[in-house]
């Protein structure tokens, strides 16, 4: 029986109707399903895949029983060495934007069974005939969603997703500080680990219908672009420009004490993925960039004047060292 439609009463949230970037996407409820997605669509049974990469994947695929080989990569964020089996499919990070989009087309060119993971790259366009996934909650102010390129379709009943439960560490670090709610958000990051495929919630997809993107792309980019002539002279990376950048990666030999001491001045720079100090190498590419690389905020937050007070601030700690 279909629900009876409410009249009056109290006024929700308003509806919005910008124009939505990865419209024609499939919009589901985060990145890891993306994969799940492909994984059961396209029964993939073996993967090609990064070190240097969330032990959230590498625990998605042991969890669909998928065979996982691995590559390093270079300094330079590119795959290195590969050599592709037989029914084997290659998976490619586009850490920080870095990969240009001929690069990722030369990829496909070569190897043809090619998933890009552009969760760092939302604002790159998608290789044709390429499957590839976008993650939102790395860019806006939502608690969960992903889009996936693909032309191939999972079988299923995929049930809506909801998220109004998951708003709250959004919405006070809105009014206060995000210590104040940074529990929440890790709680948030850990829950979609048991997470199934879910399509995008209504609330989810109704905010995103209410970004500027074109302001989003452009303060990203100059806030990257800022960076790198204040600090590219220290950057142990040698970085092309980002469109509409996730963070910017400043690599330096004494990233981890920096970043503590960063974080005493309330300059909060994670480090990503964690779990590969104890899994890799000391000596190793990766081990150096987790160890070493500080990805420095350049969203649509901060303008010039907060990019040149963390430029500045490393600067002086640099020199203390």
């Amino acid at each position: 029986m279909k629900e009876m439609k409410e009249y009056g009463g109290y006024i929700e949230l308003d509806t919005y109707r910008l124009p939505m970037l990865h419209n024609g996407a499939k919009a589901l409820n985060c990145g890891r399903n993306c994969l799940a997605y492909l994984i059961k669509a396209r029964n993939i049974k073996k993967l090609l895949i990064p070190y240097f990469m969330c032990d959230s994947v590498f625990d998605l695929c042991r969890k669909y029983s998928v065979e996982l080989r691995f590559y390093h990569i270079n300094e330079k964020f590119m795959p290195e060495q590969i050599q592709l089996e037989d029914d084997e499919w290659l998976y490619v990070m586009n850490y920080y934007g870095q990969l240009t989009q001929d690069y990722l087309c030369g990829l496909k060119k070569e190897y043809d069974r090619v998933i890009i993971d552009n969760a760092q790259a939302y604002f790159e366009e998608p290789i044709e005939n390429t499957d590839t996934l976008y993650t939102c909650r790395k860019f806006f102010g939502v608690a969960d969603g992903a889009f996936l390129y693909t032309d191939v379709n999972l079988n299923e009943d995929i049930p809506l997703d909801e998220s109004f439960d998951r708003m709250h560490f959004l919405l006070g670090r809105y009014e206060r500080s995000a210590s104040e709610f940074y529990s929440e958000y890790s709680m948030n990051n850990h829950m979609f680990a048991d997470e199934p495929i879910k399509q995008m919630s209504k609330l989810t997809e109704n905010l995103l219908h209410g970004i500027d993107y074109t302001y989003v792309k452009q303060r990203r980019t100059q806030n990257f672009k800022a960076y790198n002539e204040m600090l590219g002279n220290i950057n142990q990376l040698e970085l092309r420009e980002a469109e509409g950048a996730f963070a910017y990666p400043l690599m330096v030999s004494n990233g981890a004490a920096l970043r503590k001491a960063l974080q005493q001045k309330k300059i909060y720079i994670p480090t990503l993925w964690p779990n590969l100090l104890n899994e890799t190498e000391t000596d190793s590419t990766e081990y150096r960039m987790v160890d070493n690389i500080l990805p420095l905020p350049c969203d649509q937050r901060y303008d010039i004047n907060d990019i040149k007070y963390i430029a500045d601030t490393i600067c002086e700690l640099s020199e203390d060292k």
